[in-house]
This record gives C-alpha cells, sequence and structure tokens, in this order.
C-alpha cells in the first residue's frame, strides 16, 4: 500500500497495463484518475465505491487499446477499480465478462466484480491518501498506479506481470474453449478454507498463507 500527504493529486490506471494516473488538487480536493488501456485489446474498467460514497461514471465504461479515460474523483471518496475483458453488451448494456462480471451489465452501478479480478483500491482523505493494487479477490488482468503532481511523495503500486502464465491448476480459470488461462484465483476463492482465507486458526500474519507465496512455488 503506498500513501501520500498531498495537494491536487492525479493519479493514471494502466491496464498493461491498464494504467491508472492519479492527480491531486488542493487538500480535501477532487482528484482526477486517467485510466489508460496498454493492453493490445479492449478492456471495460468496472468502479465500485465505498459505502455510502457516489458511483462514477455509472460504474463502468469501455476503453480502447491505447486510449484514456479522465475520470474526477470528489473530495473524501473511496472504492475500487478493476479491468474486465472477454465481455459482450448489446445496445441496452446487457452481456457478459469473462473475467470481471458485475451483474452482467456495462453499468455496474454499484456492483462489485465476480473473483477473480485484480484490484486498485483507493481511499483519498484529508491530509493522507491511500492507493494500492491487490490480489485478494485474485488476478485477471495487469494493473499499475502512477501518480504525478501534487505535493506528496507518492511512489508507484502495481502488479504489471502476467501472473496467468504461472498460475497453479488448481487455481486456473480457463477461457471457454479451455485453450488459455483467463485469470487466476486466490486460494481462498478457490479452496475456501480458513487456511487460504486467513480466519480461525490462521487469522493472522504468521499463520495465513496467502496467494503470491502459492504462485512462487
Amino acid at each position: 500500500m503506498a500513501s501520500s500527504m498531498l495537494t491536487p493529486f492525479l493519479t493514471t490506471l494502466f491496464f498493461t497495463t491498464f494504467l491508472i494516473s492519479l492527480t491531486p488538487v488542493l487538500k480535501v480536493s477532487a482528484a482526477k484518475v486517467i485510466f489508460y488501456n496498454k493492453c493490445t485489446h479492449q478492456v471495460w474498467p468496472a468502479i465500485q465505491p465505498g459505502a455510502g460514497k457516489p458511483i462514477l461514471a455509472k460504474g463502468g465504461f469501455t476503453l480502447q487499446p491505447n486510449k484514456a479515460y479522465s475520470l474526477q474523483v470528489p473530495p473524501l471518496w473511496s472504492g475500487r477499480f478493476w479491468g474486465r475483458h472477454g465481455c459482450t453488451f448489446d445496445a441496452s448494456g446487457h452481456g457478459h465478462c469473462a473475467t470481471g462480471d458485475c451483474g452482467g451489465s456495462l453499468f455496474c452501478n454499484g456492483i462489485g466484480g465476480t473473483p477473480p479480478a485484480t484490484l486498485a483500491e483507493f481511499t483519498f482523505g484529508k491530509d493522507l491518501d491511500f492507493y494500492d493494487v491487490s490480489l485478494v479477490d485474485g488476478y485477471n488482468l495487469p494493473i499499475s498506479i502512477t501518480p504525478f503532481k501534487g505535493s506528496g511523495k507518492c511512489s508507484y503500486a502495481g502488479c504489471v506481470s502476467d501472473l496467468n502464465l504461472m498460475c497453479p491448476v488448481g487455481l486456473q480459470v480457463r477461457s471457454s474453449d479451455n485453450k488459455r488461462v483467463v485469470a487466476c484465483k486466490s486460494a481462498c476463492s478457490a479452496f475456501n478454507s480458513p487456511r487460504y482465507c486467513c480466519t480461525g486458526n490462521f487469522g493472522n500474519p504468521q499463520t495465513s498463507l496467502l496467494l503470491a507465496p502459492m504462485l512462487a512455488t
């Protein structure tokens, strides 16, 4: 997780990368998030606000390769972004995505994504902003966050390696034709046991096993 004490802040979120760019704007002011699709294929960014926070951009939109989308984020907003891929929608915005689907709609409207999906998480505060790229819900697309401008010391965050290429068989989500891995489940999602969900006797950092160590074995 990265944090920053800043004035105006701009973030760029890349989808492999799916890049998120952050630009700050004055204490307790709005921030701008720029989504940039560096993938060779189309992605469908999705947005879920934190409790009580407004839904932005209806919760989802389409982003072509090498294109950007700029989103103004209100003060004190929190929420998560993720990328969907392999989506097909009709003229009314109804359809389905191979990964990261949110109720079969282009516009998630506050609904979370179906795991596995790589998450970019943000909390914009009064003096400190927090952001990270998380694999708690598994992995589907590479994402990076690059902050720029503002007065804080804001660092890069991201997971830009293609983890689908090294995903263990037991965690794999495969394409409809079974020819390739399109996402990698978290161990918790795949096995639903306290050992991998960090609950019960495994509810502390010393005993819990997370996705990253599993992928390294």
